[in-house]
């Protein structure tokens, strides 16, 4: 079976130790995070970079894990590079065109709206209070991907105190599957 690496890419502030991203980490050390130089006023050019060179590290199919801001940050790399990726699980998209998002990010909107060359799942909240679902929706099908509603769980970050979290783990395992299969 073929090696695909998975790229966990935490949001504003990272992820936390109650954080899902943090369990599958701990649980599945291929794992890697994607670990950025400023968490808590991140600049989109220097987040995209840190990516883009995790990325190229090697031709590994690649599959991205993206919580919150990091959502914006894999349609950015998308709209300026290609690689290896193969899949995509977009987790609580932050809307940071609302206009009660908070300051602190340079860059990350407008937020591109093109299909995305790779399979991709958006994970909404029925209640998050960074995005509304039928924004999500709109981001789901301007990216082309499949949406999936994982209930009431705010925005779906370590104070939703979610674990491990399967019902996010059994869609990640699908994109693996998938990946390895494709290559």
């Amino acid at each position: 079976m073929t090696d695909v690496r998975v790229l966990l890419l935490p949001g504003r502030g990272n992820s936390g130790d109650g954080h899902w991203q943090t369990h599958w980490e701990k649980r599945n050390p291929s794992y890697r995070r994607v670990l950025q130089q400023e968490w808590q006023n991140p600049d989109r050019d220097d987040w995209v970079a840190a990516l883009q060179a995790t990325i190229s590290e090697d031709d590994t199919p690649v599959v991205l894990v993206a919580h919150s801001l990091s959502v914006s940050l894999v349609v950015h790399w998308a709209s300026l590079h290609q690689g290896p990726v193969k899949g995509a699980l977009l987790v609580a998209p932050s809307d940071v065109e609302a206009p009660d998002y908070p300051e602190g990010t340079r860059g990350f909107a407008p937020i591109p709206q093109q299909a995305l060359p790779f399979e991709t799942i958006v994970v909404a909240s029925t209640d998050d209070p960074k995005v509304t679902l039928p924004r999500a929706r709109q981001f789901a099908e301007a990216w082309g991907a499949r949406l999936e509603i994982a209930g009431a769980h705010g925005h779906l970050g370590a104070a939703s105190n979610l674990g491990d979290w399967d019902f996010g783990s059994n869609l990640l395992d699908g994109l693996i599957t998938r990946a390895q299969a494709a290559v």
